[in-house]
């Protein structure tokens, strides 16, 4: 028996240089059935799709040593057809559910949703946070595309939203080729954890009229602390929101996030400020509807403990300029956001991997689409492009955080879809959009 293998291997190898020895396509069922250590669990697809499931793979906590310690990955698959392109989106956080993105919509193809590491159901028996790395996560992500491209055999896409986003463009740095296309939405590229670049862009974004308006807006909330201080602890306590930091740093803290938050995602217009001839009630209400107060919670800083230690040790993040402020401010006194990470753990900031990151995709990064809000916040550390590759960057005029292909004017959306028709080889069906 062994040696008709051996024979048989010797026959597929000269097969394989007189012509190609190509591997034999399998069906989704097959494959699900030979995952290797997986629970399958089929669930309702999208009216888009015609079979879903939930699937929960075992992935080695460290990839360099694949046969140690694993924890269990969710993934959703929802499928249409073998010979249909696959868009796979890498989440940056939890994925609770299994939701349709419009790439899928428009291009009427398969979707693969992968849950990040360490987040949601995501997360090792151990929590060793040396294992929540850019690296490690890519090749999570790797391995899923290998396993599955032995069923879908059509064009790749990979895409994310924000820190999705920022996820697709690490998995591509360190596997260029593993899909055809990426498409980050709203995806920074911070070079450290404390990103300059975010000031500038606040002492400049919108109108000198907007800006200021801003600035008195949480002026008056600091000056009024007797006031507002006490509501925002009573708001606290009716959403059960408790903070290690000390409640007067949560409170300052999101006064300081209120301008992030505000342009971030654009929901508000600068007319809507109140001032001080609004009622108490008024401007406390449009305060803690910009300056979400869970952000500095205990509970809400245990949600996203994983994104803040990624944050201050490989993929930078913003802080807040104190000099605005100056004899206001009582309680803060540390501009990062330190104190969101994991308690007693070791945080070394790299800083170096994002600067690798950019130098891939100005270099060698083809087929990218970047799409960016003009206003969103976020855009302050966006992509800079140099002509030297085929990558396309959209900057919808006064977009936020929520720009999509979908809200984009009719001349952004041609030019999208017809750069992607170019990258992918394929015609596509504009009114899916």
């Amino acid at each position: 028996m062994k040696k008709y293998f051996e024979i048989l291997k010797i026959g597929c190898w000269i097969l394989f240089i007189i012509s190609g020895c190509q591997q034999t396509p399998i069906s989704l069922s097959e494959r699900l059935e030979t995952l290797p250590d997986a629970e399958i669990i089929p669930i309702e697809p999208d009216t888009l799709f015609k079979s879903a499931y939930e699937i929960h793979l075992a992935q080695p906590l460290d990839h360099k040593y694949p046969n140690g310690e694993t924890f269990y990955q969710r993934i959703y698959i929802s499928h249409i057809d073998s010979t249909r392109p696959v868009v796979f989106i890498t989440e940056g956080y939890d994925a609770d559910y299994n939701y349709t993105t419009e790439l899928s919509r428009l291009l009427d193809c398969n979707q693969i949703v992968v849950e990040h590491r360490y987040f949601g159901e995501s997360v090792p028996d151990s929590m060793n946070w040396q294992y929540l790395t850019i690296e490690q996560a890519a090749n999570d992500h790797h391995r899923i595309i290998q396993l599955f491209k032995k069923v879908y055999k059509g064009k790749w896409i990979s895409t994310g939203i924000s820190k999705g986003g920022q996820t697709t463009m690490y998995h591509r740095y360190y596997f260029p080729e593993d899909v055809d296309v990426s498409i980050p939405y709203v995806a920074p590229l911070n070079f450290s954890v404390e990103d300059p670049r975010v000031y500038d862009f606040l002492r400049s974004v919108g109108t000198a009229k907007c800006r200021q308006k801003i600035h008195d807006f949480q002026e008056l909330i600091l000056k009024r602390k007797n006031t507002y201080f006490p509501m925002f602890l009573e708001r606290s306590k009716n959403k059960s929101y408790t903070y290690r930091i000390g409640e007067e740093q949560a409170f300052e803290y999101s006064v300081l996030e209120y301008s992030f938050a505000f342009w971030q995602y654009g929901r508000w217009n600068c007319w809507e400020i109140p001032d001080s001839t609004w009622t108490n009630e008024e401007i406390f209400d449009h305060f803690s509807n910009i300056s979400d107060f869970k952000y500095f919670s205990d509970q809400g800083i245990k949600k996203l403990e994983p994104f803040f230690y990624q944050a201050m040790t490989e993929i930078g993040f913003y802080g807040y300029d104190f000099s605005e402020f100056n004899g206001i401010l009582t309680a803060v006194k540390n501009p990062l956001f330190t104190f969101s990470a994991p308690e007693n753990v070791e945080l070394v900031y790299n800083d170096q991997i994002m600067f690798d990151v950019n130098d891939y995709i100005q270099n060698e990064g083809n087929n990218f689409i970047f799409i960016y809000g003009e206003t969103d916040t976020w855009s302050s550390t966006a992509v800079q492009l140099t002509g030297k590759t085929n990558a396309l960057k959209m900057v919808k005029k006064g977009g936020s955080h929520a720009t999509r292909i979908r809200n984009m004017s009719d001349e952004e959306k041609e030019l999208v879809l017809s750069t992607l028709e170019e990258m992918l080889g394929i015609e596509i069906n504009r009114s899916g959009i």
